[in-house]
């Protein structure tokens, strides 16, 4: 398998380095060569596929060779080792629910396979690799799980202060051993931003090896393509056409959705749901991109205001916009509607649904009134326990805290504080050797 960045299609890396690099030299991304096709007897033999044995035959296609088969079969059962149930609301609404993991997010999926993965290709090189992710919620926290006590893997997570929920906050500067959090005092874009001059600065480089736990890198996506396999082999057979709704941030999940189509899951369309950091949805109307400062809402984790994985979208489509929104339709939120839609869906199906959920149950409403003839999958990203201070005032009501999550409550948060300049930043990194 080799990739090419998308700023320089000649610009080729095996997965190895693509991998353990994160980002190219040139600022783009990375993406794969090849899209291979699943072949038919796949989609056969689908129906009867544990969720382990179709991530096994899926990544197997797309990794073509680059990792021996019995040593993917053992990333693939150490990583996706927990479920993907559809929740079906009514006949053409259903959850995908993606919070049934350690973290109880979907990033889950993408931080633990991304572990296992890294943790295969530098056991025996005796070289620390150091993991730097910005995180604007619930990445944070899947990458501390999936990464902790990780041989040979330091882990750096830079967040947003006042920014995530407190639980959120909790499950990433609780674990400490080999998970630093690093308390950001500006916004998730800013965090963002300073984990990619650190993976520019050739002479930071030089003196640590780093990668990326974020969806810039390209093992975060190839788990992410696996839940819609998981979630087509859920639905029961319809005569209405399949969209999947994604509730978007920095587009790492609808990305790897594309992914998946494009290896022959028959999806016909989907659905990005943001809040009111609205970039792509108002580029899907008018074919103009205009990244800028996120703006703080009650569905964190898709604050996002340059989301790096447009770079693939684009790359995707070949940058033509009519393509484009052909195949994806954008719609946007705001937190007082998004209050209104967690209360409609209890009262509705006595379902209790996250902010970022009920962005997208929205958006699939919005779809719907112009397409009737959809079933939805929205995407449910989180366990409704990590925004209580959201749901439990709209409801009025205690929402059921899994115990994994309730234990964090009263563990000492803690977290090295720095400001947005890169220098102050690098310093810190540097303190960490």
């Amino acid at each position: 398998m080799r990739l090419y960045s998308t700023k320089n299609k000649n610009n080729f890396r095996s997965l190895k380095e693509a991998v353990l690099k994160g980002l190219p030299e040139d600022k783009g991304l990375f993406m794969p060569e090849e899209i291979p096709q699943l072949p038919p007897e796949f989609f056969q033999k689908l129906p009867q596929m544990s969720f382990p044995e179709l991530a096994y035959e899926v990544s197997k296609c797309l990794l073509k060779g680059a990792i021996p088969d019995q040593e993917l079969k053992a990333i693939i059962e150490q990583a996706i080792n927990f479920d993907a149930p559809v929740h079906s609301l009514d006949e053409d609404k259903h959850i995908l629910e993606l919070f049934h993991g350690p973290s109880l997010a979907f990033k889950d999926f993408g931080a633990r396979f991304m572990a296992q993965l890294m943790s295969y290709f530098v056991k025996h090189e005796g070289k620390k690799l150091y993991i730097l992710v910005a995180t604007s919620g619930d990445t944070g926290g899947a990458v501390a799980s999936g990464f902790y006590q990780t041989e040979g893997i330091e882990v750096v997570i830079l967040y947003p202060s006042g920014k995530v929920s407190l639980l959120q906050e909790k499950q990433l500067t609780t674990l400490g051993h080999n998970v630093q959090a690093l308390e950001v005092h500006g916004t998730f874009d800013d965090c963002q931003a300073l984990v990619k001059e650190a993976f520019l600065d050739k002479r930071l480089n030089q003196e640590m090896r780093l990668s990326s736990a974020n969806s810039i890198n390209i093992a975060r996506l190839i788990p992410q393509s696996f839940y819609y396999f998981r979630a087509w082999q859920q639905l029961q057979q319809s005569d209405k056409k399949v969209a999947f709704v994604v509730p978007s941030g920095n587009f790492g999940n609808l990305t790897a959705g594309l992914l998946a189509k494009r290896m022959g899951l028959p999806i016909d369309h989907f659905v990005a749901a943001t809040n009111v950091n609205d970039i792509v949805p108002a580029y899907l109307n008018s074919g103009n991109f205009h990244p800028r400062p996120s703006t703080p809402t009650i569905s964190n984790a898709m604050d996002v205001g340059n989301p790096s994985n447009f770079e693939r979208m684009k790359d995707l489509f070949g940058a033509d916009w009519e393509k484009m929104k052909a195949e994806i339709s954008g719609f946007s939120y705001s937190d007082a509607e998004t209050r209104e839609a967690i209360q409609s869906v209890y009262e509705a199906y006595g379902y209790i649904i996250d902010p970022h959920a009920a962005v997208g149950y929205l958006a699939f409403d919005a779809f719907r009134k112009e397409h009737p003839n959809y079933q939805g999958v929205i995407l449910g990203t989180a366990h409704p326990a990590k925004f209580l201070d959201v749901i439990e005032p709209v409801l009025d009501r205690k929402v059921p805290v899994p115990e994994r999550l309730e234990i964090l409550r009263d563990r000492q948060k803690e977290s090295i504080e720095i400001g947005i300049g890169y220098e102050e930043f690098k310093s810190t990194l540097l303190s960490l050797i």
